[in-house]
């Protein structure tokens, strides 16, 4: 298993791989305050001075030497809302939990690619991970320091400058990539892409403590995954994360986008997978959320109410500038189109699938090219706040996707 930790050319243990913010000589701080089932005894942080200004308060002591024993990924309990603590309590005393750990988790976009991630406690997260990413102190270093932990095959995907990732959209953080490591075993659900420490939730807008992961050791976790959900409620969703889990269609999930406005503007859902790579979001966030309206050129079109007036003014301006015979009716692709990226599960949630994305001109503007589209036509969806897929480095220039809220008089 390959681990990496991401270091600067100061670092003494290996050879620089992407450069690091600043080579303080951060003295390693003692053992946090973790236990094995995840509680944290409250205690007061000071403010670190030994790492970059832009980072000091967000960064943590270091956890120090891992702790043991270990824990496996058996169930994960996501949910839109922070979990209650008389939930995570009674949820722990559940014959066959061993242990659990209370953090926060979220999606971000960069492009069309789907990032989930976890705002974490380093000293006591660590302990569910490989066994060679959990000993490895410096990835957890980094992660305490304020930068974000990636797996190798998301460094590989999502595109980054200077080796950084913008967590979303619009103003949204841009954190340095500090270390690559897997977060889960090869055979088991990768439920997180990606990893920050826990002060980043509040500035990231996440819902603060809404995910639990629960380890139960030689116990099947299956048999106490009904129980479990009971007690979660309904806004949570219960995953086993073993071999073999993957495309259950009986299995709810959870979806929560962070990453600027308009991730809070889109709102989120639980859903259910279906064994063609297509999802089904639940009637309550499709009743809240979706509609279908008729727009200029396009006729009726079914997207997220967040998205339709930005939408119906870029499409104005096209009619308004003489331009609608550059976009066909006949090859829209569509808005609100619930699914995996290319229905691959791997791949995570495309971006249709919150209904604040659009095809247009589809013939003549696959994956992979140019694109046919006027650009007068892409200028006029920029300045309306939409990201277009013609410029990414697997060019969509089909797509164009809600990158930002402007408001519409």
């Amino acid at each position: 298993m390959r681990v990496k930790a991401v270091r600067s050319a100061c670092a003494l243990t290996l050879a620089a791989a992407l450069g690091l913010a600043g080579c303080g000589g951060a003295a390693v701080a003692p053992p946090g305050h973790g236990s094995t089932d995840g509680t944290k005894a409250a205690a007061s942080t000071p403010t670190r001075t030994d790492v970059p200004a832009e980072l000091r308060d967000v960064a943590m002591q270091r956890p120090g030497p891992v702790k043991t024993p270990l824990f496996t990924q058996d169930l994960l309990v996501y949910s839109q809302d922070p979990l209650p603590d008389d939930v995570v309590a009674a949820v722990k005393a559940v014959h066959g939990v061993q242990a659990a750990e209370q953090f926060s988790m979220a999606s971000f976009y960069v492009e069309e690619q789907e990032v989930r991630y976890a705002a974490v406690d380093p000293d006591t997260f660590r302990r569910y991970t490989p066994a060679a990413t959990a000993q490895d102190a410096e990835i957890w270093n980094r992660v305490a320091d304020g930068e974000i932990g990636l797996t190798p095959t998301v460094r590989d995907a999502v595109a980054v400058q200077d080796d950084s990732v913008r967590m979303g959209n619009g103003q949204a953080p841009v954190l340095h990539i500090g270390a690559l490591a897997p977060l889960s075993e090869q055979t088991s659900v990768p439920f997180v892409k990606a990893v920050v420490n826990e002060r980043w939730a509040p500035k990231l807008h996440m819902p603060e403590g809404n995910a639990l992961l629960i380890s139960t050791g030689t116990f099947d976790p299956a048999k106490i995954q009904p129980q479990v959900q009971a007690l979660a409620g309904d806004k949570a969703t219960v995953q086993l994360l073993g071999p073999a889990r993957y495309l259950d269609p009986h299995a709810a999930l959870t979806a929560v986008l962070t990453g600027g406005s308009v991730a809070q503007a889109l709102g989120s859902f639980t859903y259910t997978v279906n064994g063609d790579g297509s999802v089904n979001p639940d009637q309550r966030w499709i009743q809240q959320y979706i509609r279908t309206e008729q727009v200029p050129i396009l006729g009726a079109v079914r997207c997220n109410k967040a998205m339709l007036p930005q939408l119906r003014a870029a499409l104005q301006d096209v009619v308004k500038l003489h331009l609608a015979s550059a976009i066909h009716p006949s090859e829209y692709g569509g808005c609100y189109v619930p699914r995996y990226i290319g229905h691959d599960p791997s791949q995570g949630l495309s971006f249709h699938t919150w209904g604040a994305a659009i095809d247009l001109n589809v013939p003549g503007n696959q994956r992979g090219t140019v694109g046919t589209i006027d650009r007068r036509i892409v200028q006029i969806f920029k300045r309306w706040g939409f990201e277009w897929g013609g410029t990414w480095r697997y060019t969509d220039p089909m797509h164009f996707q809600m990158a930002q809220l402007v408001a519409v008089r």
